[in-house]
């Protein structure tokens, strides 16, 4: 629908709706699905998506303007809904659902117990055919990483070909140890099939039982004189032990779950998982999921959980996740269906469980990162994003140089900004500079971009006989004055930007570009990117530019935002941290500059002041046991 107006058809529809739990599913007017939602009742729920607007979420009424249909499913309960709802969103991949991307090509690992003479490979298929399939794995680089693994630490043939056991001789798998070799007969069927049985309970995570069963197997071999044999049996154990020592000791109890972490940014997630079986992590995999943008972090976990585990081949007993789940108790529910045994998904909140949970949460974002710096490394892309954001915002030429502000403070206290820089959609660090704000005192980001602003285009005003972007060399140079991490070089050149952008709204967009007209910088175009809504606000503008979201520009203004405003916040930490040492010790009467410095020196810290003995304070250079235990007083 272009327009708020429900149309005639949508008002019968809408009043035919059921007072009962189902599923729906909107459609634009081409007929594509483009929401598909759940209900416990759905004459309720359904109807909420045509009441005021002014009263809905940004994604919501985004959605709404683009309903042109809907249909019903009605089911029997909200476990039945939930179910429905993933096996539809995994389905149809609507554009304004939390959906896991490209699932429907996950592959998995496949041993074909069903056949005489098993193997072990790649499929992206499932059937019930009473095989046993292992994941999903999140590429193909992660599934071939544990193929090949597995290729390496048990003799199964990978050929093709038919098993006869006449073939004169083995091929060459056989004589490096990757093949027990049937073709052959040099093995038995129950050899083979033990062989196989060891790579099942491997790829379920039970280590142990492998080791066990070979350790066995080894010392029978020994005691039958069967030295060879059992040399090679002592070669396979030792393997198998040393990849699991290389595996992470995750907890001292035995444990079977999954443990998921996740990192959200704009309309995207990644959500890390490792998978922990026994005392070991086994194995970790990344996922991508889409269409996060103004959804709840419990909505997300549950839309991706359902979708995960309904295509994965193991449930385990725990599953740990980062937050609150919504609807926690029916996908418990549905969950323990799937295992056929209780399954809990519990917040761990202290302990091994709460480490594993934080660092899964830490391996997702640094995950998304290295997403984004790939994106970044591609030239194509990188180029019609400038391309794309030069048209949209009309500037007159594509961007070579983009600047972005962003300014960092706690109710007021240590206020600093940052500038970072893209050249041709790439971040250049070593033209990043830090500010420590000099003139504003409290919480004023208006002030504060005005003064950023003036300092950071005096460095690009040209006297007689300066060069073109240099700083006049007048004009006194300090270390807080936009110090890249160290202070301004003498002859620090600073070039022109193509485009500044302003994070933040009307306010510090109207604040630097007032300051840019007095320092004779209007022509140089700056826009304002606001944080909720991503709008780009053009100066004299009264209507926001909206990139398309997907788009390529939007992606890289996204990526130069939170960049700004990851190297604002460091450095904020940075200068707080400073602050709160030499506020802490220069309420000490006694303590001057070169006692603090003693004392900053040997500890480090005010915390490492706090804990350290009195007779350790006074044993630094220039210290009594009087003016240590003052110290221990203040601290």
């Amino acid at each position: 629908m272009a327009s708020t107006t429900i149309s005639e058809k949508l008002r019968k529809q809408l009043a035919a709706l059921p007072a009962r739990p189902g599923v729906y599913i909107m459609r634009n007017a081409t007929g594509d699905v483009i929401y598909v939602g759940k209900a416990a009742r759905l004459k309720d729920r359904v109807r909420s998506y045509f009441g005021s607007p002014h009263m809905m979420e940004p994604k919501t009424r985004a959605l709404r303007e683009h309903i042109d249909d809907f249909e019903y499913i009605v089911v029997g309960n909200a476990g039945e809904a939930l179910i429905l709802e993933a096996t539809l969103i995994k389905r149809h991949q609507p554009f304004f659902n939390i959906r896991l991307k490209d699932d429907k090509r996950y592959p998995y690992l496949k041993v074909d117990v069903q056949n005489p003479w098993p193997r072990v490979y790649i499929t992206r298929r499932i059937e019930k055919d009473g095989a046993r399939y292992f994941g999903p794995y999140a590429s193909a680089g992660s599934v071939r990483a544990t193929l090949d693994l597995v290729e390496k630490l048990f003799p199964w043939r990978s050929c093709t070909k038919e098993i006869t056991g006449k073939d004169a001789r083995p091929c060459l798998d056989f004589y490096i140890k990757r093949c027990i070799a049937p073709c052959t007969a040099f093995c038995t069927a129950e050899e083979y099939a033990e062989v196989i049985q060891q790579v099942i309970l491997f790829l379920e995570g039970r280590s142990d039982d492998v080791i066990r069963r070979l350790r066995v197997q080894m010392e029978q071999a020994s005691e039958n004189l069967e030295f060879e044999r059992a040399a090679g049996l002592r070669d396979q154990l030792k393997a198998i032990e040393r990849t699991v020592e290389r595996q992470i000791v995750s907890t001292t109890k035995n444990e079977d779950m999954d443990v998921f972490g996740m990192s959200r940014n704009g309309d995207q997630a990644c959500m890390q998982v490792f998978f922990v079986r026994g005392t070991h992590m086994i194995g970790r995999d990344t996922f991508v999921v889409e269409g996060t943008k103004d959804e709840p972090d419990g909505a997300v976990l549950l839309n991706f959980l359902l979708q995960y585990y309904e295509s994965a081949q193991y449930t385990p007993k725990l599953v740990a996740v980062p937050s609150d789940v919504e609807d926690r108790e029916t996908l418990e529910e549905l969950l323990g269906e799937r295992r056929g045994a209780n399954v809990e998904v519990r917040v761990p909140e202290r302990g091994e469980k709460r480490k594993l949970v934080e660092l899964a949460n830490e391996n997702a974002r640094e995950a998304l990162d290295m997403m984004r710096v790939k994106w970044l490394a591609d030239a194509t892309k990188t180029q019609l994003a400038l391309e794309q954001l030069a048209e949209e915002l009309a500037l007159p030429a594509l961007p070579h140089r983009i600047e972005c502000y962003d300014n960092s403070n706690i109710q007021g206290t240590s206020p600093v900004s940052s500038m970072v820089v893209f050249v041709d959609g790439k971040p250049a660090n070593n033209q990043y500079r830090r500010f420590k704000v000099k003139t504003v005192t409290g919480a004023d980001d208006f002030a504060t971009m005005a003064e950023i602003m003036r300092r950071r285009f005096r460095r690009a005003a040209t006297k007689p006989g300066a060069p073109d972007g240099a700083a006049p060399p007048d004009e006194p140079r300090t270390a807080s004055d936009g110090e890249p991490g160290s202070d301004i070089a003498a002859g620090d050149t600073w070039e022109l930007p193509d485009l500044v952008i302003i994070d933040g709204g009307k306010g510090q967009l109207s604040a630097a570009a007032q300051t840019m007209r007095e320092m004779d910088m209007q022509h140089i175009p700056v826009v304002g990117l606001a944080k909720r809504f991503e709008e780009i606000f053009v100066p004299d503008e009264d209507e926001p530019v909206v990139l398309p979201r997907g788009s390529e520009a939007l992606y890289l203004v996204q990526r130069i935002r939170d960049e700004a405003h990851r190297f604002a916040i460091t450095f904020h930490r940075q200068v707080r941290g400073k602050t709160a040492i030499t506020s802490a010790l220069d309420s000490v009467p006694g303590i001057g500059p070169k006692r603090k410095k003693a004392l900053l020196k040997k500890f480090g810290s005010v915390k490492a002041i706090r804990e350290a003995s009195v007779e350790d304070v006074a044993s630094t250079v220039g210290f009594t046991r009087a003016l240590a235990e003052k110290v221990k007083e203040s601290v």
